[in-house]
């Protein structure tokens, strides 16, 4: 593979800072993304940002079918140009956050992707939050922001309850900043979650209605924090003790299923 320096070079373009454009070039790491995604051969795969098509061609060497989601149309004719070989994948020019994922495929899907670091969040909410999940997620990402996402309490963050809700995510591996160009000020990691597919007993919404509430102060009480869904003193104590957890503890020290036990007691 080309480097990207070399690369848009050729076609006289300059990386855009406002889209967090990092092209990962290092051909070991790639392969090792892919590997975490444990993809067969007959599985389908979203790739989010393909940029210059480099983790494209090791997908499109793994999997039966690639969708890769591209916003910026200026490197859509690389794109065009570095995989027009393979068969199996299929380019599009669109913000994925204004798409239904599983539109984009008649089955199951998994979902690889190098993301943008300025919208991970939004990513994450977007497909976790779809009605039809994808089997699995693995993306690089900032290295603090999966650290944040794999913590556990007394750690937690809103962030990491957020995914933790729907599956379990694991840092696979680390990368250096020097494996991408440009090269970013901070090191990446490379993170898998793993949807568990079934149904919780809990509503998502209200779910999130409670959490948000508990985190909305970080150093506060919880039994403060939830006030500011509306409930009194009175109610706030009565649900914290039907779910049998103190009110002077901190967001950060529930564990997912505390917060399950918090929602039950607010909305039976």
């Amino acid at each position: 593979m080309m480097h990207p320096k070399q690369l848009l070079q050729l076609y006289d373009i300059a990386p855009k800072k406002s889209l967090g454009q990092n092209f990962l070039f290092d051909l070991p790491v790639l392969s090792r993304i892919v590997d975490a995604a444990q993809l067969s051969a007959d599985e389908s795969v979203l790739e989010i940002g393909p940029g210059l098509g480099s983790l494209t061609h090791v997908l499109a060497s793994r999997a039966a079918e690639v969708v890769a989601v591209e916003l910026d149309d200026r490197l859509i004719p690389i794109l065009q140009g570095e995989l027009g070989t393979y068969d199996n994948v299929t380019i599009r020019h669109g913000d994925i956050l204004k798409q239904d994922p599983a539109a984009l495929f008649d089955r199951d899907y998994k979902v690889v992707a190098n993301v943008p670091y300025y919208i991970t969040g939004a990513i994450l909410k977007h497909l976790l939050s779809a009605p039809q999940k994808p089997l699995m997620m693995v993306l690089t990402v900032q290295k603090e922001v999966a650290e944040r996402v794999v913590a556990e309490p007394p750690n937690m963050s809103l962030l990491g309850v957020s995914v933790q809700y729907y599956g379990t995510p694991t840092i696979v591996d680390t990368i250096k900043a020097g494996a991408f160009w440009p090269r970013p000020d901070v090191d990446s990691a490379v993170l898998r979650i793993d949807l568990t597919g079934g149904q919780r007993a809990t509503d998502e919404q209200r779910f999130f209605k409670v959490a948000k509430a508990g985190f909305s102060q970080k150093r506060k009480q919880l039994k403060n924090n939830l006030g500011v869904m509306g409930f009194s003193k009175d109610e706030i104590s009565a649900g914290l003790a039907q779910a049998e957890i103190e009110g002077s503890r901190r967001a950060q020290t529930l564990t997912i299923e505390e917060w399950e036990r918090l929602t039950n007691a607010f909305f039976p």
